[in-house]
């Protein structure tokens, strides 16, 4: 069989997140191990289909393994670039409210009136029941922001919009150090952590 030059492999990206306040180290090793388990399911899968790509095995209706691997890749690759996200807007000393100068900030203000109410939203948004990911979204065609709940990964995001700000609220993120009630402390110390910077850079 011929070689794909145009495969592309994804390798983890590292981020450095010890001493996170109110999240620990070990659900931070923990929820990297989950991570780059969906950067190796993700690799797994392109190849697979790639490799159906090459013999032209692309028959849905011949080949209905080709129809399931194509929606497990949304699932995992979704998981992976979510995360990146996730982590990405996370850091040591950091949290805090938005600089009132910044730009982000005048962005929440014209859209939510005030940054205490998008952060209510966002918050309520997250301690809704079910697990999935809760995302500040940019409408990169006219600047507006919104907060949304995901389902799993692929589900629910809006097609052609920025991710801002984005918080995991699967399990995962959170058991090692609260219970399943105590979704408020956990997204308490999700905003102790947040960088603000980072956040900002997303702006289209």
């Amino acid at each position: 069989m011929k070689s794909n030059k145009s495969r592309i492999s994804y390798n983890p990206k590292t981020f450095n997140l010890s001493g996170l306040k109110g999240i620990s180290d070990r659900t931070i090793e923990m929820h990297f191990k989950l991570y780059e388990g969906y950067v190796k399911a993700t690799n797994e899968l392109s190849e697979k289909i790639s490799e159906l790509l090459t013999k032209g095995k692309v028959d849905h209706e011949k080949m209905p393994d080709y129809s399931e691997l194509k929606r497990r890749l949304g699932f995992e690759y979704n998981g992976m670039v979510l995360h990146e996200y996730y982590f990405g807007n996370l850091k040591r000393n950091g949290g805090g409210d938005l600089k009132a100068n910044s730009i982000l900030y005048k962005r929440v203000q014209d859209n939510f009136k005030s940054f205490e109410a998008w952060k209510g939203d966002f918050i309520s948004t997250g301690k809704m029941r079910g697990v999935g990911w809760v995302i500040c979204y940019e409408d990169p065609s006219n600047g507006r922001l919104s907060n949304h709940w995901i389902t799993l990964h692929e589900g629910g995001n809006i097609a052609g919009y920025q991710p801002l700000l984005v918080m995991d609220m699967w399990e995962h993120a959170f058991l090692l150090d609260y219970k399943p009630s105590e979704k408020e402390k956990y997204i308490d110390a999700f905003f102790s952590n947040v960088d603000w910077e980072s956040v900002q850079k997303r702006l289209s």
